[in-house]
């Protein structure tokens, strides 16, 4: 804070500011020490050592780099699609890139949103269709980020477009081509394998883009001629089988980070009986079951045999805040669970809901009255208490608890089980590719907590939606915005201007070994033939490379080891001191 002021007042003079240096003996002496003689030599070996620093130090100016107008959005879900709108809309081009078939994310797979019970397509198409038309953002889907090089302002980007077989310019979406396909697989994705779909099939109704799409590891006809039954009726002639993948090379100038989720494998927990017993499902299946748009219309049926389910248990935490598998909180399985809970009484009105929790964590607006209220209006059973195990008899699940209040153990059948699953992110790959730091949950790592929680210790990599964490849709939006209005803050400027306190390269001592280049937490340093070169509007002068620099090439402007030295010295020499009245 200091430091600033006296150097914006050297430079008022006329003076290069990074000829100025202080030499702090408030906080690190006369605040910290009682004896005023010890404090007294103390300050005048810190005044000497900022002396014999500041004769070394260089004019330096700060370092700019131009900017291009154009952010990348990676993850096409909820959190992208409010970020690349907000950017798009303030006059930027976007690029929008999404590994599934179709934009939407899991928002898209919902019934309806709590607390509100809206319609979770009904608010979210209308978004969809905003992207498709905007004329500032062009949508990749079944696409992926492969690498990344370069910096801030100016980002280097190989998106991996995969083979759709569909041109989405051409395609009507006739549907012609699915009623001839003669391959029929299960429909694991938006479905969650409670349906059959064909092998060319489009996601759901409202997709974008508005085209089908061939599940190559399930069509005959991919690259082979044994099965052309779409290609002949197709009077568009939009289906290519040969169809391959494209290498695409782009320039931004900032990344928003959108990746989503998936829930925690149901397979490891074991005692709950998933994939042994058809009638224990998961979250996002029962929102596939109860939505209009799902496999049985909205009519709530069991998987096993079509029957309407006359009591089901609603079981939380299933993974989460549990050490032996997610040890956080995934902050939506409360309120979803009392979503569903709700939505299952108005569908089967003499149905019993049983809810099996371990707390209820209500935190946002309108949260507590919406679980009040499906605990009165609906006569939802609340029971505390974690479920120790599922077990089949008949048709009946018969499910082992404690009631944690009563201390009494509960044996309830019922017809079908819903488990509450933890949400884990979807960051790995992007995390090694953008070389952000994830945390001990998968998470990435924001560059504070409080102070920075959307920006990523890359600058102009911004994090929006769970990648970040675990989060609900309305601050994922709330978050997206957020990144949107940072990457915009780039956007809108010319060039980007930095302090020029960077890494220095001795070439002649460089071996090329690239130790630099893999510990730098910033992505700042790149090899080339020459040897490591800095990219000095990334570089924050952390000093790591320097440290590990084993030839001694890499060096920092104005603490050269020289200067470094000659700090030491004065630190180290016999000073006369007064003494002690």
């Amino acid at each position: 804070m200091h430091l600033e002021t006296f150097r914006t007042a050297a430079m008022s003079a006329g003076l290069n500011p990074y000829k100025v240096e202080m030499a702090n003996i408030r906080e690190q002496n006369s605040w910290v020490h009682e004896d005023p003689h010890v404090a007294t030599e103390k300050a005048i070996r810190l005044v000497w050592s900022t002396i014999n620093k500041v004769i070394g130090n260089q004019p330096l100016k700060k370092v700019r780099s131009n900017v291009v107008k154009r952010c990348l959005v990676i993850g096409g879900g909820i959190a992208g699609i409010q970020a690349a709108l907000d950017v798009a809309n303030s006059g930027f081009e976007v690029i929008l890139v999404e590994k599934s078939p179709t934009i939407g994310g899991r928002m898209a797979q919902l019934s309806e949103t709590f607390p509100t019970l809206d319609c979770a397509q009904c608010i979210l198409t209308p978004k969809m269709a905003e992207v498709a038309r905007h004329p500032n953002i062009k949508i990749y889907t079944l696409s992926e980020v492969i690498e990344v090089n370069g910096s801030v302002g100016k980002f280097k980007v190989k998106i991996r477009k995969k083979q759709r077989y569909v041109d989405i310019e051409t395609c009507n979406m006739c549907s012609e081509c699915e009623k001839v396909c003669p391959q029929v697989v299960l429909d694991k994705d938006f479905n969650r394998s409670l349906t059959i779909r064909k092998a060319i099939y489009i996601p759901f109704p409202q997709a974008v883009p508005p085209a089908y799409v061939i599940d190559a590891e399930n069509c005959y006809g991919v690259g082979t001629t044994r099965c052309s039954e779409c290609v002949k009726v197709c009077e568009q002639n939009a289906i290519n089988l040969f169809d391959t993948e494209e290498i695409i090379e782009v320039e931004v100038g900032a990344i928003i980070v959108a990746t989503g989720y998936d829930l925690y494998p149901k397979e490891k927990i074991g005692e709950y009986g998933y994939g042994r017993y058809e009638d224990v499902i998961d979250s996002l299946q029962f929102e596939r079951l109860i939505a209009s748009t799902g496999p049985t219309g909205g009519e709530l049926r069991r998987p096993s045999d079509g029957k309407v389910p006359k009591r089901v248990a609603f079981i939380q935490c299933v993974g989460s805040r549990d050490l032996q598998h997610l040890p956080y909180c995934s902050r939506i399985c409360c309120m979803y669970t009392a979503k569903h809970a709700f939505l299952y009484k108005h569908l089967v009105p003499d149905g019993e809901a049983y809810v099996f929790y371990i707390d209820i964590r209500a935190g946002g607006k309108r949260y507590e009255e919406f679980i009040m209220r499906v605990q009165t209006e609906s006569k939802v059973r609340y029971i505390r208490g974690r479920v120790s195990k599922i077990v089949q008899k008949g048709d009946k699940l018969i499910v082992h608890a404690v009631d944690t209040i009563t201390g009494k153990p509960i044996t309830l059948p019922v017809d079908m089980v819903v488990l509450a699953m933890g949400i884990v992110p979807n960051t790995k790959e992007i995390a090694e590719i953008l070389r952000i730091p994830i945390d001990e949950n998968g998470f990435l790592q924001e560059l504070h907590p409080k102070l920075a929680p959307v920006e990523s210790p890359i600058k102009g990599i911004f994090l929006a939606g769970v990648a970040q964490g675990p989060k609900d849709i309305q601050d994922s939006v709330a978050q997206a915005s957020a990144a949107a209005s940072k990457a915009i803050e780039i956007l809108s400027k010319d060039y980007i201007e930095k302090e020029p306190l960077v890494a220095r390269v001795n070439k002649e001592l460089c071996s090329k070994c690239g130790v630099c280049t893999q510990l730098c937490p910033y992505n700042a340093v790149e090899m080339t033939p020459e040897g490591a070169k800095v990219i000095e509007v990334a570089c924050e002068g952390c000093g790591t490379c320097v440290a590990a620099c084993p030839s001694g090439a890499l060096s920092l402007a104005n603490y050269e080891p020289k200067q470094i030295f000659l700090m030491v010295d004065a630190l180290l020499m016999k000073i006369p001191i007064p003494e002690k009245s």
